[in-house]
């Protein structure tokens, strides 16, 4: 076992690598030329996607907050099952309604859409869909390889803690429009190539390690959440649950691509009657698209399960 000095060791000289090698890879990159560079989607050219990113930009400290005072002054010691359903479903619910108040942070042509072919509708769905397989089916992969349990009072689904499927419902909105705003910055700030192609990658790996890990640490002080040896869980088990975001991340960030594309085609100097061009996603392609990253993922958590030898026991 590791002990507490020594996993500061590892961790700091492991992120501190990934750094290092992210900016020598930043340095030698050659700026754009477009002068575009942005965290954010263009408001002019994917105004349905801006809104949706700074709804949830808003959101994001408000929901860490309340979760970070529940957990500093463990509010959930008195807590049963329906509480924890009940109060983690309710910081899950401003992402659900989201899509029915698209232009209530910044003005979204969402609003004039109807539901189903929202952005926010589809987005939400997406995330929706894998909250639910890495619940349902991820969890197991913990409780095998990294024997992770769940201790608090809870009513379950396939051994799963049903709270746990609202959490992570707004955890997961969080990062996903974080690492867009990651990923975004560099597609827009340098020029295409197989030097930005690294770069990309690299961060997708490095965003995948860190967001698993800061989720980790933060968590750790919540008891009922709780491995066979936290250290591991810190550095092996974060590069295990970074599995899931190395596919959700990039695959998020090109979702549902076209969907201002007759906007931003009018914005960039297209004819304005030339109506939408583009490929039109749906919510059922939605469904579909969200299922097939969740088994690419799936097969990878499998890969790793059994190069390491370690049996899976589903639902007990």
């Amino acid at each position: 076992m590791i002990d507490s000095n020594d996993i500061i060791v590892t961790m700091t000289a492991i992120l501190s690598t990934m750094f290092a090698i992210l900016g020598g890879l930043i340095y030698i990159q050659t700026p754009a030329i477009t002068g575009t560079s942005s965290f954010y989607p263009n408001p002019k050219t994917e105004p349905s996607k801006y809104a949706y990113e700074m709804y949830h930009t808003y959101y994001s400290p408000i929901w860490m907050a309340i979760f970070g005072i529940i957990v500093i002054f463990q509010l959930y010691e008195t807590w049963s099952a329906r509480e924890y359903n009940l109060y983690l479903f309710l910081l899950a619910l401003p992402c659900v309604l989201q899509p029915l108040i698209p232009s209530v942070v910044v003005s979204s042509p969402d609003a004039k859409r109807p539901l189903k072919e929202r952005y926010a509708t589809k987005a939400t769905i997406w995330l929706a869909v894998y909250t639910f397989i890495g619940n349902y089916w991820y969890t197991h992969y913990f409780y095998s390889v990294l024997k992770a349990t769940y201790s608090m009072p809870s009513t379950r689904l396939n051994n799963v803690p049903i709270a746990m499927f609202f959490a992570t419902m707004f955890y997961f909105s969080s990062y996903h429009v974080f690492s867009n705003s990651m990923l975004r910055k560099i597609k827009t700030s340098f020029e295409p190539g197989m030097k930005r192609r690294i770069l990309y990658l690299s961060t997708v790996f490095v965003l995948s390690y860190l967001t698993a890990f800061m989720e980790t640490l933060t968590i750790s002080s919540f008891p009922y959440y709780s491995f066979e040896d936290r250290n591991m869980a810190y550095t092996v088990g974060s590069a295990f649950y970074g599995i899931y975001f190395l596919v959700s991340f990039p695959a998020f960030l090109e979702f549902d691509r076209d969907v201002d594309m007759d906007i931003g085609g009018a914005a960039a100097g297209a004819a304005a009657d030339a109506g939408p061009v583009g490929k039109k996603v749906t919510c059922w392609e939605t469904v579909v698209e969200s299922c097939g990253y969740g088994m690419m993922i799936m097969c990878l958590l499998d890969f790793v399960r059994l190069y390491l030898g370690v049996p899976l026991t589903v639902g007990v």
